[in-house]
């Protein structure tokens, strides 16, 4: 028998289906360079680099849009097998995440100014926030390689990553808490706490982009556990 050739609209929905996967992908690139950007922001006060984030995110929802708009049209020009609308529903929910990455990165730069140029800065919470900063633009970075190589375990990974990220979390709210009672100085430590959730979310987010992925190879949507709900594995670590 011979072998019937696939259909070149079926190629052409494929094509555009991996498109628009690279694009959602490079919207997590923008999304971390955005982080990075605006943890040396935080770091160095620097006012400009945090003007300068907030101005960065109109690509990022430039992205969003012709995403969203890309896989409506992709799915209007065909009903889709499951796999295949699963992968399309997944990049969906990607790109609202990488946007919503994108706000969060926003609402930090915000923060910078609110203070001046030289504000009562605690060395510790600059530190701690810098170092939250790195590890969640590692944990952005491993969540897009996972995507790229539909790797499960990697994506999976990513909730024991985020586990140091929710402790400094922690800490950036105990060093402010200890801030003193100097006005200024406790201003300021409450603005880094509003930094600190804001990129403890963006950690949360990532781990959102590993459930998509989850859900697209199984079709089942897995809410990966965190500390609050250990699972029983963690419970016997514990003992």
């Amino acid at each position: 028998m011979a072998r019937v050739a696939p259909s070149r609209t079926g190629e052409r929905f494929q094509e555009r289906l991996d498109g628009l996967e690279s694009l959602a992908l490079y919207g997590l690139d923008l999304a971390r360079d955005q982080l990075v950007s605006v943890t040396d922001a935080i770091e160095h006060q620097d006012v400009a680099l945090a003007r300068a984030v907030v101005h960065g995110d109109d690509e990022i929802d430039r992205l969003y849009a012709e995403l969203h708009a890309g896989i409506l049209e992709l799915l209007a020009l065909r009903a889709p097998v499951a796999s295949d609308l699963r992968r399309a529903m997944a990049l969906f929910h990607v790109g609202r995440t990488l946007e919503r990455m994108g706000d969060q990165c926003v609402n930090v730069a915000k923060l910078v100014p609110l203070d001046g140029y030289h504000p009562p800065v605690h060395v510790i919470l600059l530190e701690e926030l810098g170092v939250m900063g790195r590890l969640v633009a590692a944990e952005m970075e491993q969540c897009k390689r996972a995507f790229q190589t539909r790797d499960l375990l990697l994506a999976r990974d990513l909730l024991h990553q985020d586990r140091d990220v929710n402790e400094l979390n922690r800490r950036v709210f105990h060093f402010a808490w200890l801030s003193g009672t100097d006005v200024d100085t406790r201003e300021w430590a409450m603005h880094m706490i509003l930094a600190a959730r804001a990129i403890e979310r963006i950690g949360d987010q990532t781990i959102d982009v590993g459930e998509q992925l989850a859900f697209m190879m199984t079709g089942n949507f897995e809410e990966f556990r965190d500390s609050s709900h250990p699972s029983p594995s963690d419970a016997a670590d514990a003992i």
